[in-house]
């Protein structure tokens, strides 16, 4: 049996294609990989590049997505930055673009916070902790 690689892209629907691909490539720094148009079989899509080999699809559909916190209270899924420094970076830029972001938590083997997208959808994203000393911030 082959070895898997990790996960090749997960799928986000949205009603308004352009605003979520702005969202995650503007404001959080992915790339846009390729945007397909709507044909009369196919909605329209964009795939975002969020590092490394993973992607996100994003379909654009008439029905607005679910934006409920999994039954942890986390978003079920998430992006990693490679610093908490980062990660507090990721967070201002977010506060300061005027999208509701949560507090930066420690968890044992990482920081996360919960960020919500324009469709109100939940993304976690995080940063994992080296297994030294941890920094003390306060965040707002």
């Amino acid at each position: 049996m082959p070895d898997l690689f990790g996960i090749n892209h997960l799928t986000l629907s949205t009603t308004d294609l352009d605003r979520l691909v702005a969202y995650y490539t503007e404001l959080l720094g992915a790339a846009l990989a390729f945007e397909r148009a709507a044909t009369l079989s196919d909605p329209r899509i964009a795939v975002i590049d969020v590092g490394g080999d993973d992607h996100l699809m994003i379909v654009e559909t008439a029905t607005a997505p679910t934006t409920d916190l999994d039954s942890r209270c986390n978003a079920g899924w998430g992006l990693r930055v490679g610093t908490y420094a980062q990660l507090c970076e990721v967070r201002d830029h977010i506060l300061g673009a005027g999208w509701p972001v949560g507090q930066i938590e420690t968890l044992p083997t990482q920081w996360t916070m919960t960020a919500r997208d324009p469709d109100g959808r939940p993304v976690d994203v995080r940063a994992h902790r080296p297994r030294t000393a941890l920094p003390s911030r306060t965040t707002d």
